[in-house]
């Protein structure tokens, strides 16, 4: 009914799942955390069951409902194990009811999971993500348990609780007769818009009077005539438990949305309904009620979520609030001050908390109670993010604390006090928890003092998985805003609970369910103690120094890493010595002394750093973390070689770059490289006698190999007694050694290079030579100043290809997608050919182009889609005409009737190269450029060739015979559709007739052109006596499309381009049209047919107005017709559609209205010259539909291209798998689903 109404909010989840650092653990295999210090147990979020969660803890909180349903044993109910029985009657529902009910209040969970409920139900997946209102919920979750508990004794749970009646009577003013009709209740619904509060809604619901007079009087039944009477409502029964819906979301009809109602709207703790009651002569006891649950909630009307806040009825919770701390800064800052020193050790701070116990001992969960009371604080906000949980803080600290042996209880050591571990205050001892009803409840740890402390029924804020303790004060907070009170639950306050239930949650509890409780209890135990070792459990990898050897300053395996490493997995809280003695008891065979030491993989190799000492120590406080690498050695050598330790005798890989001796390019520098590991404790003058013995000069890259080599900076003399690591060398850095013949390239004095700029990286090189073998890729390391021939014979060398090939190939660029580019000139440098480092080329046939050559592409015809694209070399010192030439004799053409033209930015054929005798370097033609050969002869220069049209309107008769020729109202005559070239289909009504073309200069008029098209063999049959007879259209797609006006105007002042048509169309008289008159063409309606007369010509000045009422004054006068009898429309070819012009003008301002009135030549008819006008006489035809039967069918034509184009489209995503959506900021709503509940048949 909501849709998405009550959509969850999730915007206060976090993201994160796992600390940085830490091993992240599956989820599935942790156990669920223990109750928190409430002993009340929450209720997992499946994704959007919040509403679901706050009702199902509501119906826990009322008693007597929880134990109706726990009475029902499995005689009545039957079993889940016989749910796969076919015969067996199994009530699902009640029993997964039960289930969940007994974990809230016995399993030792901090959060129950509604799985199994929701399935019973027959939610599924998306159902659970899905929310729902809690209104309905509860309406349909009692009709579901009504239904499953039918033939059961508990089949009037529902009734007997929550159902109620209301009388409606009205009472007749004359007779005093009084008609009633009875109507039952399990929840009320009172409004919230407008009213301050339940009593008030409740007054007029059931207190005020609905009177019938004046023109609304009643029909009286035993009068038999209408009367005056009087209506009104009453509470005839009231149930055990009241049940109230506010109607907190409502609709505005102005604005036509959603919205919440957020106004401020009280309701009492403590209510007497006897003032809306029928009958009010009990005692006032039996009407007064009271609060026990509120259901909460927040957000809007298109999201939020539900909480609710229960008074823990039955005190089987701990309530403990943290006092409200003192009104005055002073006061504050006096016991900041006076506690800061003992706050901020907390060893102190819990000795002291448990030296004041008679006991010394107390549950732990209650020491950190103690201390939120007594310090102002809690463990977590103060100590965890320094100390870690308390629970392991004390186990850190085995000296001083003492477990109990069920680790539930803490006390100090003896040397702390004298007392030893006492029984608790019932006399049992603490390595045996008290037991009731054969439960192991490890819940009761938490103290007596503290329920005794806060005696009596208090409230608790359920959020899901959350619970906390609240004030009674509190729920006046959820009087109004977005997270305010939507549903309300009281109790009669004559319903007292039995003594025996209170603080007692196996009361009433089956003794099944108290079992399989109990065998619950004792696998989360289990679980959690295996999950405690299993956290505490670190892996370390243990390198054995029989397996390693050391050379070139780091240790390397003698066989592979797998089988050097020797895996162990124990307790951080175990010694350094427990450590050793399982090394020792892995190692059998080991003899002398044993030293561990830190080890770690570095790019060179393993290398140790310090060891591992003080064997009383835990591995958790010398540090050792998960993951870590133990070298085990003798602590002095490794197969007999001394080994160093500690960061500063690290190993570094070091590139060594060298000038190479020889240049086959004899251009730009070539470099040999070597990779050199160095202890970074080596000094940098032993470094160059060690690779420099001649001497030499030694530059430095910090920032590696292929960086921007302005990082280069020499290294100077002074600097030779500095160490590797101090001067910035690490792993991956380059170093240059420039011998003595080598220096005059360095500039010393600045320490910067002064000869060459070199970027040293690498470019691929692919083998298309061979289409038979499979293509090859390789790498060639280069530098911008490389010469392209090197790097064709060094990749012919590596793709182990015929020597002689390098006489006949050359080098292609790649493009992206996967297009060979022009060759590469062979005497450029990598930095000429405008190669970027890491490019990919390909090694192909044919000799490269020189310097002075051009490579080009060149298609035939204007299309390139339809032929193929071909490649030719020439100079590009050669003219247009020669170039011209090679290519018709590449594509075998003959003939003088060729130009060339460049490919446009949209690969059309674009701009022509006219001149024929200039060269290609003149005309900027580039290598790599796209020329399209193109068939006809150029016009002389400043000479435009034009194609001519000859436009011939459809006649009258040819109008008449389509009309005509209609077969069940639909034409047959299909000639007049055509498909543009956007793939649209359109109507051309006007016949146009290729005449031919003309050459003529672009400073001739427009009079002189139509002078020459009247000399063309398919204007000559037609009788022309001036020019002044020819209309001159620009012709677009296919159909007329700008006026040329003017006979005198030159042909460059219309801007026509290049590539313009023109189409000629006669006329009966001369026409000089001026530049403020529009040349509509107007058709008058057939009466009684979907079709127009023969259109006219109509000339209309708009130098006064262009506005609606002037065009239908025009129209009229053209017809000799009344204004108000004819309606006129502007056809739009393209879309086969009419657009009425209408007559109807809004009452707007005078400025407004002169600017919405010259609109005619702007949206939405945009009227320009040659556009179609139609007329209806509304004297002969009062038929106010424009469209013809020829319409029609071109819409349906349209409709049908575009769903094959939608086909189409669909095919090809299906095809290249593209199934991705858009992104977009906006929240979607949820369709809108109504909530049901499954239930089996039991009658």
């Amino acid at each position: 009914m909501f849709g998405d109404l009550f959509e969850e909010d999730f915007s206060f989840i976090s993201n994160n799942q796992c600390g940085k650092g830490k091993k992240s653990k599956p989820r599935d295999t942790e156990p669920p955390a223990p109750r928190e210090f409430t002993n009340l147990s929450g209720i997992k979020n499946q994704g959007g069951t919040c509403y679901l969660n706050s009702l199902l803890q509501t119906l826990l909180f009322t008693p007597e409902f929880r134990e109706a349903l726990f009475s029902l044993g499995p005689e009545e109910l039957g079993t889940l194990d016989d749910i796969s029985k076919p015969d067996a009657k199994v009530r699902i529902i009640p029993l997964q009811l039960q289930r969940l009910f007994a974990q809230l209040l016995l399993l030792d969970q901090q959060a129950a999971s509604t799985t199994d409920l929701t399935e019973s139900f027959g939610w599924n997946s998306n159902e659970e993500m899905r929310q729902h209102d809690v209104q309905e919920l509860n309406r349909i979750l009692f009709s579901a348990l009504e239904t499953s508990l039918v033939g059961t004794s508990g089949h009037d749970i529902i009734n007997r609780l929550y159902h109620g009646i209301v009388v409606n009577q009205i009472v007749c003013k004359e007779c005093k007769n009084v008609s009633e009709r009875q109507e039952d209740f399990l929840d009320l619904t009172v409004a919230v818009k407008g009213i301050a509060g339940l009593e008030e809604a409740l007054w007029n619901m059931y207190v005020e009077e609905e009177y019938f007079e004046n023109d609304n009087l009643y029909r009286c039944g035993a009068c038999d005539k209408l009367v005056e009477a009087s209506k009104l409502a009453k509470l005839r029964k009231l149930p055990p438990f009241l049940t109230i819906s506010l109607l907190r979301f409502n609709f505005d009809f102005e604005k036509c949305e959603r919205y919440k109602e957020t106004s401020c709207y009280t309701f009492p703790i403590q209510i007497n309904l006897s003032p809306f009651c029928e009958q009010t002569e009990l005692d006032d006891s039996e009407y007064m009620y009271e609060l026990f649950s509120v259901i909460i909630h927040k957000g809007g009307c298109y999201g939020g979520h539900y909480h609710v806040y229960i008074k823990d009825v039955d005190e089987l919770g701990n309530w403990q609030l943290q006092e409200e701390e003192s009104n005055t800064v002073e006061d504050k800052v006096l016991r900041d001050t006076e506690n800061a020193k003992e706050i901020e050790n907390p060893l102190a701070v819990l000795k002291g908390i448990l030296s004041e116990e008679e006991s010394k001992q107390m549950p732990v969960d209650q020491l950190g109670q103690k201390l939120l009371e007594k310090k102002g604080m809690s463990w977590n906000k103060k100590y965890r993010k320094q100390y870690g949980a308390l629970r392991k803080y004390l186990q850190n600290h085995p000296q001083v604390f003492q477990f109990s042996p069920d680790e539930n209880k803490v006390g100090l050591k003896e040397k702390y006090h004298k007392l030893p571990f006492k029984s608790d205050s019932q006399g049992q001892d603490l390595q045996s928890p008290p037991q009731k009803n054969n439960v192991q409840w490890n819940l009761e740890k938490t103290s007596t003092t503290l329920r005794d402390s806060s005696a009596g029924c208090h409230w608790f804020d359920l959020n899901d998985s959350k619970v906390q303790p609240i004030k009674e004060k509190d729920i006046e907070k959820q009087f109004q805003g977005k997270e305010s009170a939507y549903m309300l639950f009281y109790r009669k306050s004559q319903l007292k609970r039995p003594p025996e239930a209170r603080g007692n949650p196996r009361y009433q509890i089956p003794e099944h369910l108290l079992n399989e409780m109990n065998a619950a209890n004792t696998e989360l135990q289990k679980k959690r103690a295996e999950c405690d070792s299993a956290s505490h459990g670190i892996d370390l990898h243990l390198h054995l120094s029989s397996c390693y050897k050391f050379h070139n300053g780091a240790l390397h395996p003698s066989f592979t890493w797998k089988e050097s490493i020797v895996d162990l997995t124990i307790d951080r809280r175990r010694t350094l010595g427990d450590l050793r003695q399982s090394v020792f008891q892995m190692l059998e065979s080991w003899e002398g002394d044993m030293i561990l030491s830190i080890a770690k993989p570095l790019p060179a190799g393993l290398h140790l750093y310090h060891s591992l000492d003080g064997d009383e120590l835990t591995l958790d406080g010398i540090g050792l973390a998960d993951g870590a690498d133990i070298f085990v050695w003798n602590g002095k050598e490794v197969g007999g070689t001394k080994v160093l330790t500690g960061p500063d005798h690290e190993p570094v890989i070091v590139n060594v770059l060298r000038l190479a001796e020889y240049n086959e390019g004899g251009k730009g520098q070539h470099f040999t490289e070597s990779q050199h590991i160095i202890p970074c404790s080596t000094e940098l003058g032993a470094l160059r006698r060690a690779l420099a013995p001649s001497g030499g000069i030694i530059l430095k890259n910090g920032s590696g190999l292929g960086k921007d080599t302005k990082n280069w900076e020499v290294l100077p003399e002074e600097d030779m007694k500095e160490t590797v690591k101090s001067v910035g060398l690490t792993d991956g850095c380059s170093i240059l050694i420039l011998d003595s013949h080598d220096q005059s390239l360095v500039n010393v004095s600045n320490g910067n290079l002064t000869a060459f700029t070199c970027d040293i990286s690498w470019l691929q090189v692919k083998n298309f030579c061979r289409t038979d073998a499979e293509e090859k890729q390789v790498k060639i390391t280069t530098t911008i100043e490389t010469v392209m021939s090197d790097i064709k014979i060094k990749a012919i060398q590596e793709l182990q290809l015929e020597e002689e090939l390098a006489n006949d190939s050359c080098l292609r660029p790649v493009s992206g997608n996967g297009k060979l580019l022009s060759p590469v000139p062979e005497d450029y440098t990598v930095k000429e050919a405008e190669l970027k480092m890491g490019s990919l080329l390909g090694l192909c046939h044919g000799k490269s182009p020189t310097s002075t050559q051009l490579f080009l592409y060149f298609i035939v015809g204007s299309d390139q889609h339809t032929g193929p694209e071909m490649e030719i070399v020439v100079e590009e010192t050669a003219s247009v005409r020669e170039c011209l030439n090679l290519m018709l004799e590449k594509s075998g053409l003959s003939g003088d009737n060729w130009h060339l033209r460049r490919l446009d930015w949209c690969y059309e054929a674009g701009e022509a190269l006219s001149q024929e005798n200039a060269t290609l370097k003149e005309l900027n033609v580039c290598r790599g450029d796209t020329l399209v050969v193109t068939e006809g002869k150029l016009p002389p220069k400043g000479f435009l060739k034009i194609p001519i049209w000859w436009y011939k309107p459809l006649n009258h008769m040819e109008h008449q015979e389509n009309a005509r020729d209609q077969v069940n109202g639909v034409t047959c005559k299909m000639e007049a559709l055509e498909v543009s070239p956007a793939g649209e289909y359109v109507q051309t009504d006007m016949g146009l007739c290729y005449a031919g073309s003309i050459e003529i200069t672009g400073e001739a008029s427009l009079e002189d052109l139509k002078i020459q098209a009247m000399t063309l063999p398919c204007c000559q049959e037609q009788i022309i006596p001036l020019p002044a007879f020819l209309r001159a259209w620009t012709v677009e797609s296919k159909r007329p499309g700008k006026l040329l006006r003017n006979n005198k105007q030159q042909l460059n002042e219309y801007k026509l381009g290049a590539r313009v048509e023109i189409c000629i169309e006669p006329l009966q008289k001369e026409e000089n049209l001026g530049p403020h008159e529009l040349l509509l063409r107007v058709q008058m309606g057939i009466p009684g047919q979907r079709d127009y007369y023969h259109s006219t010509d109509l000339v209309w000045d708009i130098s006064k107005e262009c506005t609606t009422g002037a065009l239908r004054q025009r129209v009229a006068s053209h017809y000799c017709l009344p204004v108000d009898k004819i309606e006129i429309a502007k056809y739009f070819p393209e879309k086969f559609e009419w657009l009425p012009i209408s007559s109807w003008t809004q009452q707007i301002s005078k400025r407004k209205r002169k600017k919405k009135q010259e609109s005619l030549q702007s949206a939405p008819y945009h009227l320009k010259d040659g556009d179609i006008i139609g007329v209806k006489n509304l004297l002969l035809d009062d038929a106010k539909d424009f469209s013809t039967v020829r319409d029609d069918v071109g819409k349906e034509k349209q409709r049908q291209l575009a769903l094959e184009k939608k086909k189409s489209r669909q095919a090809e995503r299906l095809q290249n798998h593209i199934f991705s959506e858009e992104k977009v900021n906006i929240k979607h709503r949820k369709p809108e689903v109504a909530l049901s509940i499954n239930v089996g048949v039991f009658r």
